[in-house]
């Protein structure tokens, strides 16, 4: 019973990824319908894998007997969620003890991390209470006020806690790489996270003069891993065009996420009810 419990799940999480495409939207729209893409079929996987942990593998469910194998594929699939996340935690931790090591100046009215190199480069580094780390290349080539729209656009990404959410995300992505759809729709959080902290800032600075630095920063090289870093630069030259044309166009609202959005993501738990029916 265990068996067709986790196969159902799989099924499931494979259906529908395979339903996605990418249609056109606001951002809100975009966003909730890429993340609960992107999300609920790990997430459902992670709580039948768990619901079968708790179950055992001994025992009756719906006047069918459980067996050891399924138990062991849920013990063996948890145990390589929680390797990644070990694996990726340290790689985030060794990025950001590379950028503590960088000297601390003043750039504008901010604090930042300076590393030293000619490419442009400006991000957040961390998890929760990331640091800005901007390169010598950036400060030196960069006029004040392209220079100050790249520190809002970094501004935004630390509103939005964006270094600490999109490490998770980065974790359920490297587990569920043997899903459809997994990169394109990693692109897409990614594409929509950079369209967010570009509104932000938008708000504060010429939505030309970010363009401009915009156009800049995409054309160098990037410098630092993905892990724990949110950069102005950090989608790639293909979106890059959509971000100028958003720039250029009336100022879209990105509201934060609300509670209704997240109820979809309850049917994930299903599974866990699946325990009270276990003898």
């Amino acid at each position: 019973m265990h068996l067709i419990m986790i196969l159902n799940a799989l099924a499931v999480a494979w259906w529908l990824r395979s339903a996605w495409n990418q249609r056109q939207g606001n951002w809100n729209v975009r966003w909730q319908r890429s993340l609960f893409l992107f999300l609920f079929p790990p997430l459902l996987i992670f709580m039948t894998a768990i619901a079968v942990l708790f179950m055992g593998p001994q025992g009756q469910m719906g006047g069918m007997y459980t067996g050891s194998i399924s138990y062991l594929l849920a013990l063996i699939y948890l145990a390589f969620f929680a390797i990644s996340c070990i694996k990726l935690a340290f790689q985030g931790w060794q990025s950001v003890e590379s950028a503590r090591n960088c000297p601390l100046v003043n750039v504008g009215d901010r604090q930042a991390r300076l590393l030293q190199t000619g490419a442009l480069f400006a991000g957040q580094i961390g998890f929760w209470q990331p640091e800005l780390v901007v390169s010598q290349g950036l400060v030196q080539t960069l006029s004040p006020a392209h220079l100050e729209s790249v520190l809002a656009h970094e501004q935004g990404h630390h509103y939005y806690r964006d270094t600490f959410w999109f490490f998770w995300l980065g974790w359920v992505r490297s587990c569920t790489a043997w899903l459809p759809n997994t990169e394109p729709l990693w692109e897409e959080l990614l594409a929509l996270r950079e369209l967010r902290a570009d509104g932000y800032a938008a708000l504060q600075v010429d939505p030309l003069v970010l363009a401009e630095s915009l156009l800049l920063v995409v054309s160098s090289s990037p410098v630092l891993s993905e892990i724990c870093c949110a950069a102005l630069g950090s989608s790639g030259a293909d979106r890059l065009e959509q971000r100028v044309e958003a720039l250029l166009a009336p100022p879209e609202l990105t509201p934060e996420a609300q509670l209704q959005s997240w109820h979809s993501f309850l049917l994930a738990f299903l599974p866990l009810l699946t325990v009270i029916f276990h003898s």
